[in-house]
């Protein structure tokens, strides 16, 4: 009985099944997890290219009223592969150096100079695989450009 127990501890046969068990399900989580972070940061540079394509359609040609205004977000929805809704421009007024903005150019005294401003506003979110393990949550997108246009 001790022999047969001295031989089954000088044994080794097996252990690269056992260490591959313990192994390989870190191995599949560092990948899963390296493949969503790239999906995570390439959506975010999309985003940002989106983002600028905007600012740049803003000054050669800046909006002057709704109709305009929705016709550069339905750009950008389109270049981004959003959807509807997610792209948003607002117009904001700075009055002389005042450290805020306002949504209206009436707000500014008469003999203020008054600077316009275009921000555009994209929202996106991700969901990573690994929620569906219980880990982590969706990954909110808010991505804002400001464009003085005069």
């Amino acid at each position: 009985m001790i022999a047969a127990f001295t031989r089954l501890l000088r044994s080794d046969r097996g252990t690269v099944v056992i260490e591959t068990a313990i192994v390989l399900p870190v191995l599949a989580i560092l990948v899963l997890g390296g493949f969503e972070v790239s999906r995570i940061v390439a959506r975010n540079s999309e985003l940002q290219s989106a983002a600028a394509e905007a600012a740049a359609v803003v000054l050669a040609n800046p909006p002057g009223d709704a109709a305009e205004k929705a016709k550069i977000e339905a750009i950008v929805e389109s270049s981004a592969g959003l959807a509807t809704n997610k792209v948003t421009l607002t117009t904001q007024y700075r009055c002389n150096a005042s450290t805020t903005l306002v949504s209206a150019s009436t707000a500014c005294g008469t003999n203020d100079e008054i600077s316009e401003y275009i921000e555009i506003r994209m929202l996106d979110s991700y969901t990573p695989i690994w929620t569906s393990f219980g880990v982590g949550r969706t990954i909110q997108y808010d991505i804002t450009r400001r464009v003085q246009v005069s």
